[in-house]
């Protein structure tokens, strides 16, 4: 299917995503977002009684340095040798115009791409740059991933036994570097950012080092089980393009099977799964102890915003600085009204000035920003707990065929910019072959439709024998505009065996503000160009259906 596609654009869409063992266990840089809009909602949160949360308790994760060499005729560039024998490339660039020793950020880069290099003020698609980060008087150190770019080794998706311990050797060599401000002996103070590939290896390195201070991962993911393989169905477009971006790398073997098995059967093996769900975070997310801003995007279809709210729960229960902010964007098209995009870029800075630099004076965000579609920005001091529901019930009978199923989306009038060539093919949109419940908003004020549905059927039906998973697909579309709510679309397990069955289960999470007396449209599909096909040749008599969507109130607009 992507044989027409040629790498350099299926590594741009990874550039999106770059928008962004021993020790302890995106945007412009232009400031669009005013003081007072960030002042009127700061929550109470206590400066740090240090610069920083270093104690001088942590130390280098080797009693040697690593062995680094430059890299002829690139000041910047560096081959560092880690601890497997795997050459590492290394992009270092010193603060400018600082004259004492600063704090050092660590910006990984999105799959298939090697760190970045840009010393502009603007990096690609509005990601803070190397050039934007110095100029606040950062140290800035980029890689390329093992396996990518220059650096030689297996790639095996943020391992912490593998990628991880790479970026602690990072960390040894940063503390040897001049001007550059320690904690402690071979304790830098250190920030990390990046997004989709990048922001997962921040959480793996947080959760794992103690020398890491702060972090602001963009884009990543909890768990890679539930984001590739939710339903236990494949999400087939997705793992095409990641496996097209890396096929000519050195690839576990895992990565191998994993996607052979799904083109085949559109599932994957018990091993593989296992794997996949070994390169968390996970539950590591508990073991991260500093301050954390989450940024992830509306409409991503491959990290879906379910993603960030695992991470954002175990980090408030765990009792962590912790805010989160949703913007249209990420691993997918923004189809509705974007709005200002460029605003996570700032906080992103305030947030590193405040808890890595000590600035109390810095501006924090409040715990919890969205954008809906719209194009404007809402915020809570807190993670927002229904106060009621919209719900809704019906029946109907689905015919297992693939035509007429969930999308592809229709590309919007600017194309959907560089991804909407690719993800748009397995972008959701309305499908025809559907059992649908409309629910209905209240007609008096507009609402806020924010958190994942409940879904509840009463269901029978048979499909002929074969080795594809039994399954529907559910999604909500905004009848206003026709447009699936942030592209979402969710795997429905099925047993088709003839006899009646009962399962509920949550919807994928949406943020949407419902205007008075709209309506939202429960689908449920055959198939959808998100995931991989499933058994087809039969029929679903859904019985029963019950829909409940989430609202919430106190919102303020930003």
């Amino acid at each position: 299917m992507l044989a027409r596609r040629t790498l350099p654009w299926i590594v741009a869409v990874s550039g999106l995503a770059a928008a962004g063992l021993a020790g302890c266990g995106d945007d412009s840089a232009s400031d669009s977002t005013t003081s007072a809009e960030l002042d009127s909602a700061k929550p109470t949160v206590s400066t740090p009684s240090t610069t920083g949360v270093g104690t001088g308790e942590c130390g280098a994760s080797e009693p040697e340095p690593p062995t680094v060499e430059p890299v002829a005729d690139v000041e910047s560039d560096f081959t560092m040798t880690s601890f497997d024998g795997a050459e590492i490339r290394i992009h270092w660039f010193p603060a400018v115009d600082v004259d004492e020793p600063a704090a050092t950020l660590l910006q990984g880069p999105g799959w298939g791409l090697a760190g970045s290099t840009d010393t502009g003020v603007s990096g690609l698609f509005g990601d803070l740059s190397v050039g934007s980060l110095r100029a606040e008087g950062y140290n800035v150190l980029t890689w390329d991933p093992r396996g990518f770019g220059e650096s030689t080794g297996t790639i095996t998706v943020n391992s912490a036994d593998r990628e991880g311990r790479d970026v602690q050797r990072l960390l040894d060599w940063v503390a040897t570097q001049p001007d550059v401000l320690l904690d402690g002996p071979g304790d830098p103070r250190v920030g990390m950012l990046g997004g989709s590939y990048g922001g997962g290896i921040a959480n793996i390195t947080a959760a794992i080092d103690c020398r890491v201070d702060v972090i602001a991962p963009t884009i990543a993911w909890n768990s890679l089980r539930t984001s590739l393989y939710k339903g236990e169905i494949v999400k087939q477009g997705w793992a095409d393009l990641l496996y097209e971006a890396a096929r000519t790398r050195e690839l576990d073997e895992h990565l191998v099977s994993a996607h052979e098995s799904g083109l085949v059967t559109g599932t994957i093996s018990d091993e593989d799964a296992a794997w996949f769900a070994d390169r968390g975070p996970g539950d590591r997310i508990g073991d991260i102890d500093v301050p954390t801003l989450i940024i992830q995007g509306t409409v991503d279809t491959l990290f879906t915003l379910d993603e960030a709210v695992a991470n954002f729960a175990i980090l408030r229960e765990e009792d962590v600085p912790v805010a989160m902010l949703w913007y249209c964007g990420g691993h997918g098209v923004c189809l509705s009204e974007p709005g200002d995009d460029s605003w996570t870029g700032p906080i992103t800075l305030h947030w590193f000035d405040y808890y890595l630099r000590g600035n109390a004076d810095a501006e924090l965000p409040p715990t919890f920003v969205f954008v809906d579609q719209r194009g404007t920005r809402w915020a809570l001091d807190d993670w927002p707990q229904p106060s009621g529901t919209l719900d809704a019930s019906g029946s109907g009978r689905l015919e297992l065929v693939a035509e007429g199923g969930s999308g592809p989306a229709i590309a919007p009038a600017d194309g959907g910019g560089v991804i909407g060539g690719l993800a748009l093919e397995f972008t959701p949109g309305r499908a025809t072959n559907a059992v649908e419940v409309t629910v209905r908003g209240e007609p008096g004020e507009d609402q806020f439709v924010v958190g994942a549905a409940t879904l509840e059927v009463t269901y029978s039906g048979t499909a002929e024998e074969g080795d594809r998973p039994t399954r529907a697909f559910a999604q909500l579309v905004d009848d206003e505009t026709g447009l699936v709510l942030g592209n979402q679309v969710t795997p429905v397990v099925l047993d088709l065996d003839g006899a009646s069955h009962s399962i509920s289960l949550p919807l994928e999470t949406v943020a949407h503000r419902l205007a008075a007396g709209s309506s939202i449209t429960l689908q449920i599909v055959a198939t959808t160009t998100a995931y991989a096909e499933p058994r087809l040749s039969g029929t679903v008599e859904f019985t029963s259906i019950d829909v409940s969507l989430p609202v919430i109130s106190g919102v303020r607009a930003l």
